[in-house]
């Protein structure tokens, strides 16, 4: 064979190989992209993931469900190889407008992983309820099978904080559990009355847990607002405590009215009667010691509905995906632990990572080589999936 002939095969030979490798790790080069951006690495890898992504175009919807219609938003940057997303948001009143959930949808969609974001009400409001799992059970069944949205007739499921304990639950349903390549929880729980114990003792049996954040005790008063006050407090109360949640939620975009909001929170808690009142002054300082004991009776006489907790319902058939802060404060990562070990007794096929980058389902810690190339296989794992 004449050597131009041969030097000609070989570069060849060398483009192939290299085209194959990068097939097989196409799937992990996107999941680089995608935690670069997660990230906000900024910089050259921020430079080099823009090559890898494409404009990406929003429209909202409305999601059917058999109580009336979700609020929902569709991502996409035109690419329907993948099969789309189900991306569900945790207890936040900003829902799908969420600025962190936004975010997670376009750099999904941005490296071809459309994503369908569905507003659950009651979690918006602060509430965590058994419809919200049927709720995300009917907007994976209507994805699945909308034809111009999942060609494939195929969905990934994920759900972020308590969204992700919920989201397990409903994947194991009979109307999704075989339309789903997976499903994945961030930051979300195992089992709910083990949760809330912990959010109000700051305790969890054989785990070592950092100290609970404030915002659980809050949350778990209003919900049992009806059993801790007399009938003619419990809205009173309620309403000082969503304006006390408000606040927090500010906080983290608009400090100035954050503060304003404190503030008043602070005015509506000296307005009210005994008992409603030192219970308010508790959320108001931050005082889980003291809350969280008074709390703790009206957990214990919760039902430990299955609609609530993945521990107690059937294992999911499509791979779950567990992602946790390893010091996350609101839903410890024992939660992870322990479901991880549940489901694989189970029969279910199970990914956990649990990750120093990551607090309470967000990724904002300095990140270490390390720690970045175990986030990347975790994600390059799940976008093989679909």
């Amino acid at each position: 064979m004449p050597r131009a002939r041969k030097a000609a095969l070989g570069t060849g030979m060398v483009l192939l190989a290299g085209f194959v490798a990068y097939s097989a790790l196409h799937e992990y080069v996107r999941a680089a992209v995608f935690v670069v951006l997660a990230a906000n690495l900024g910089g050259l890898p921020a430079a080099a993931a823009s090559l890898e992504t494409d404009t990406v175009t929003e429209r909202d919807l409305r999601v059917p469900w058999r109580g009336g219609g979700l609020p929902a938003r569709w991502y996409s940057n035109g690419d329907d190889r993948h099969a789309p997303i189900l991306l569900v948001p945790g207890v936040h009143a900003s829902g799908i407008d969420e600025p962190r959930l936004v975010a997670v949808a376009r750099h999904l969609a941005s490296i071809g992983h459309p994503v369908l974001t569905t507003e659950l009400a009651d979690l918006k409001a602060y509430e965590i309820t058994p419809r919200s799992t049927d709720m995300i059970e009917d907007a994976a069944a209507w994805l699945a099978g909308h034809s111009g949205l999942a060609p494939r007739g195929r969905v990934g499921l994920m759900g972020i904080s308590f969204a992700g304990g919920l989201a397990i639950v409903a994947s194991a349903r009979p109307s999704v559990a075989d339309r789903l390549e997976f499903v994945m929880s961030f930051g979300g729980h195992g089992d709910l009355p083990r949760t809330l114990r912990y959010l109000a003792t700051g305790e969890m049996p054989g785990a070592d847990v950092p100290p609970p954040h404030d915002y659980g005790v809050a949350i778990i008063l209003l919900g049992a607002a009806d059993q801790a006050v007399p009938e003619d407090q419990v809205e009173p109360l309620r309403t000082a405590i969503l304006t006390f949640l408000e606040a927090s939620r500010l906080d983290m975009v608009d400090k100035p009215r954050s503060r304003g909001e404190f503030a008043r929170a602070r005015k509506m808690a000296a307005d009210l009667p005994e008992p409603a009142r030192t219970l308010m002054g508790y959320v108001n300082d931050r005082d889980v010691a003291r809350l969280g004991p008074i709390l703790l009776p009206h957990i214990e006489a919760m039902d430990a509905d299955p609609a609530h907790s993945p521990s107690m319902a059937p294992a999911p058939r499509a791979p779950v995906y567990l992602l946790h802060g390893a010091d996350d404060n609101v839903i410890p990562a024992a939660e992870s632990t322990q479901l991880a070990e549940t489901l694989r007794s189970r029969g279910a096929t199970v990914h956990l990572l649990t990750t120093p980058l990551v607090t309470h389902a967000e990724v904002d810690r300095p990140p270490s080589l390390g720690d970045l190339l175990d986030l990347v296989r975790f994600w390059g794992s799940l976008l093989d999936e679909g």
